[in-house]
């Protein structure tokens, strides 16, 4: 399907290219959406289509508009569309069901509305916890956090306006995040795959870690790998120095996400960086403990393996500070995260 210059929307024609490669001439369901966030409207997306699967199993595959210049090129940067990618999600689907569930293209809304409030982008190997059940009606859910990969048969396309990645939504138990967060996505993923396939979100499932195989082989390559995760994005990562003491200040939301993966980034040589909105706090492996300043905004810490059990075991997510014991001068103030809904107000929840 070629792409006429003079439309006034090439970009959403080029979406609409490739899905005709891979469905033809079939009518999706789609939403769209009328106040649009250019002109002060709620939702990122201008539209979300959804087509009806049968292979390899029944399964909604829903494809947003919006994160990519759909209309004119307006970025500086001539070799991505926009955000460079669109989401695309699989759900798993009851064959007697005619309409998609709302909450799905709510999904996509909310970490869309999360990218442009933040400028916090996704790429693939990405992973995020949503602090509760991915379908917002089902308590009952196991799957409680996503990963983000290539969509394995959409990929990569080619735009008037530069490349757009069509990047899947991935929904994780928390004990499959937790194993991404030890480890790597893709890595995590393709084991999973052959119980996930074209990687299809399944909400009444539970966790495919319950298999003793799969759980060994996740458990190797943690202990082979490490983490991939160079970077977490947090809310809180601040610290003081007074009188030859450090406190480090991190959110007890994402304490406990920030314990695994120094684990499995310092036991492996690696750097984490921690990337607030104004600050950046890197750990780092070294033979002696040292703190240094680089900067009004960063800090490094080094930490010898030999204290990595003291410093984790401080990442709790109960509020309180706590001295490393193993790190003299070192203290770990965990603060209460107040949380927020999808539009960024709190909601009287508080963690910690």
């Amino acid at each position: 399907m070629g792409i006429d210059e003079t439309d006034e929307s090439p970009g959403w024609a080029a979406i609409d290219g490739a899905l005709a490669g891979l469905y033809g001439d079939t009518e999706p369901y789609h939403w769209g959406t009328l106040h649009k966030w250019v002109l002060g409207g709620p939702d990122p997306l201008d539209g979300i289509s959804v087509y009806a699967r049968d292979e390899p199993v029944p399964h909604w595959h829903f494809v947003s508009y919006g994160m990519t210049e759909l209309y004119e090129k307006q970025s500086e940067n001539p070799e991505e569309s926009g955000w460079g990618f669109e989401f695309t999600f699989r759900l798993a689907r009851d064959p007697g069901e005619t309409e998609p569930p709302v909450w799905a293209a709510n999904l996509l809304q909310n970490l869309g509305r999360y990218v442009f409030n933040s400028g916090n982008w996704f790429a693939s190997g990405h992973h995020m916890n949503v602090n509760g059940p991915i379908a917002a009606d089902r308590d009952d859910s196991a799957i409680r956090a996503i990963a983000f990969v290539l969509d394995p048969e959409l990929g990569e396309i080619a735009t008037p306006h530069g490349s757009v990645q069509f990047l899947q939504v991935v929904g994780l138990a928390s004990e499959e995040y937790e194993a991404a967060q030890r480890w790597r996505t893709e890595s995590l993923l393709e084991v999973l795959s052959p119980r996930m396939p074209l990687y299809v979100t399944d909400i009444d499932r539970g966790s495919l870690l319950d298999d003793p195989e799969l759980a060994a082989t996740v458990a190797a390559g943690v202990e082979r790998d490490g983490s991939s995760v160079g970077v977490l994005y947090v809310t809180t990562a601040h610290w003081e120095v007074d009188s030859g003491t450090t406190t480090l200040r991190v959110g007890a939301l994402q304490a406990p996400s920030i314990a695994e993966a120094l684990r499995g980034r310092l036991a492996h040589g690696n750097d984490l960086i921690l990337k607030a909105d104004d600050t950046m706090l890197r750990f780092a492996p070294g033979d002696t403990f040292s703190v240094e300043e680089d900067g009004p905004e960063s800090l490094v810490v080094e930490v010898p393996l030999t204290a990595l059990d003291d410093l984790t075991a401080a990442l709790r997510p109960e509020a309180g500070s706590r001295p490393v014991a193993a790190l003299p001068g070192l203290v770990v103030e965990v603060v209460p995260t107040a949380m927020r809904d999808e539009y960024g107000n709190e909601t009287g929840e508080v963690i910690g």
